[in-house]
């Protein structure tokens, strides 16, 4: 009939068929987490438990899957970065922003390395790496408020600039693989720095 809900045996199907992309896009994120070569189709297939054919049953190509693994890394390291401690004293606001920014550079660094690496295959790859640097910037205007509000336009990029350059991904990676710090002394790191370059806070 018209109208009628799907069958129960449909949703099913649909439910097994989601859960096999999640499992699809998950090895995929893993593999590079073990490797920042791009995975191969065979490859991926092994590591969810699936076929090849399963993969490109879900997935037109391989950037296709690549487009979808980086949106849900996207919304799942935007819901790590939420925002704490905004409106706190200036030691505490560096000191959450540091430690949020280093577990998402921890977790994400290699997913990163293969954006950057393949983004002249797609312009959508393109739109999302200047998506994730758009949400890096916000919030560091967010937590940096104070110290920047005293700035004129000119000189607050310029800070806010160097504050994204500092805690880059590749900032992360250098001190963590480069010099063999562990995250904490990676973040103290960071902290000092960004404590030296920030302005004065303006007393309330």
């Amino acid at each position: 009939m018209s109208g009628s809900a799907p069958t129960p045996i449909v949703d099913g199907r649909r439910q097994r068929s989601e859960r096999t992309r999640q499992f699809i896009i998950e090895a995929y994120l893993a593999l590079l987490r073990d490797n920042p070569r791009i995975p191969t189709s065979n490859e991926i297939a092994e590591r969810a438990g699936y076929s090849v054919r399963s993969v490109f049953e879900r997935f037109p190509d391989l950037l296709s899957l690549r487009i979808a693994a980086t949106d849900h890394a996207f919304a799942l390291g935007s819901a790590q970065a939420m925002i704490r401690d905004a409106d706190a004293d200036r030691t505490t606001r560096i000191r959450s922003q540091v430690e949020t920014r280093a577990h998402i550079c921890e977790n994400w660094l290699p997913l990163w390395r293969a954006l950057n690496a393949n983004q002249g295959e797609s312009t959508e790859l393109k739109m999302r790496i200047a998506l994730v640097r758009e949400a890096i910037w916000k919030r560091l205007e967010i937590m940096y408020r104070p110290e920047l509000s005293g700035l004129d336009e000119g000189r607050r990029r310029h800070m806010l600039i160097a504050l994204e350059a500092i805690t880059d991904f590749e900032s992360w990676g250098r001190m963590r693989e480069g010099n063999g710090l562990n995250v904490e002394q990676a973040c103290a790191v960071w902290i000092k720095a960004i404590d030296r370059l920030l302005p004065p806070t303006p007393a309330t």
